[in-house]
C-alpha cells in the first residue's frame, strides 16, 4: 500500500481513500484504515507528536482544539483501531501538501497530559496515544 520513507501528495491519498482533508486523524468510510497526519503546524496547538528518545514509542497527541479531549472521533478511531479491524498508517509532513510515510502503527496504550490553553485561552487536557510500529 505504502512505501516507509516515501513521500505522497495528500491530496493524492484522499483520492484513493477519501476521509476528512484537513483532519489530523482521517477515518475513510469505506476502508479499513486510519490516517493520521502530523505537521509542524500542530505545534500551534500544542501537540508534540515524535519518537521517544529510545525510538521504542512514537508519541502522536489526539485531536480537539477546545476544552479536554475526549474519546470520540479520530481519537476513539486509534483507541478501538484493532477491535474494528482497522490499520493505523502515519505520515509526517516534509512539506506543504506532502508527507513521508513513517508505517503501520498500533496503538499500544495512552495517557492524559496537561495541554496548552485551548482556542478561548482555558487549561485543557490532552489524550497522548503511544504509538508502536507493528512488528516491533
Amino acid at each position: 500500500m505504502f512505501v516507509p520513507g516515501q513521500e505522497y501528495r495528500r491530496e493524492d491519498i484522499h483520492r484513493l481513500f477519501g476521509g476528512q482533508r484537513q483532519a489530523g486523524i482521517v477515518t475513510p468510510r469505506d476502508h479499513p484504515v486510519v490516517l493520521l497526519f502530523v505537521s509542524p503546524t500542530g505545534e500551534v496547538y500544542g501537540y508534540r507528536d515524535g519518537w521517544s528518545d529510545d525510538g521504542r514509542w512514537y508519541f502522536y497527541t489526539g485531536e480537539g482544539q477546545k476544552g479536554d479531549m475526549t474519546f470520540a472521533h479520530g481519537n476513539r478511531a486509534i483507541l478501538r483501531h484493532r477491535e474494528q479491524g482497522r490499520e493505523l498508517h502515519l505520515f509526517e509532513r516534509t512539506r506543504p501538501g506532502v508527507y513521508r510515510y513513517v508505517g503501520r502503527m498500533e496503538c499500544d496504550g495512552y495517557e492524559f497530559r496537561p495541554g496548552v490553553p485551548d482556542r478561548t485561552g482555558r487549561p485543557r487536557t490532552v489524550i497522548v496515544f503511544r504509538l508502536r510500529p507493528v512488528g516491533s
